[in-house]
Parts: structure tokens; sequence; C-alpha cells
């Protein structure tokens, strides 16, 4: 199984990157349609972001959080981010 970290981009990096991605998943709060190109472009950033397993559950984790009307309060990047830097070295 693979760790999920990313040898291509910094922890810095990944985390002001995850920042700005939920920003933008939850403009749809005010601009709803925005879902429908966010949802699978935010699944495939995940899976780019992050490597292997924690990747791929994470990006289908993103989709639906994104598709699904209500659930864009949650920070999907900024959770991985912590998952992967933080909680999974404990």
């Amino acid at each position: 199984m693979n760790s999920g970290k990313n040898k291509k981009y910094s922890k810095n990096q990944l985390l002001w990157a995850g920042l700005l991605f939920d920003l933008i998943g939850m403009t749809s709060f005010v601009f709803p349609p925005i879902d429908i190109i966010w949802a699978p472009l935010s699944a495939f950033l995940m899976i780019k972001m992050y490597k292997g397993d924690v990747g791929k559950i994470a990006g289908l984790i993103s989709f639906v959080e994104e598709i699904v009307p209500g659930l864009d309060f949650f920070p999907s990047f900024t959770l991985t981010w912590l998952y992967v830097h933080i909680w999974k070295k404990k």
C-alpha cells in the first residue's frame, strides 16, 4: 500500500494547494452549477496530489463530496493532507 506522499510537491505546497482547492469547492454555496465541473476536476487533482490508495480513496470522497448538494463544507483536500502528513505518522 502506498503512503500517499507525493515526491513532486513539498508538504507546504500540497497544503496551500489543498486550502485553495477547498475554497474553490466551497464557492458552490454561492454558485451551485460549478459542482458539475469541479467534482470530477477535484477528484482528478486529489489523485494527482496523493499517489496510490490514499489518492484514489480521497479522489472518490472528493468527487462525492462535491457532487452531492450540501456537502461542500467538508474540506476534503485539507483533511487528506492532515491524514497523510500528521495523523498517519502516529
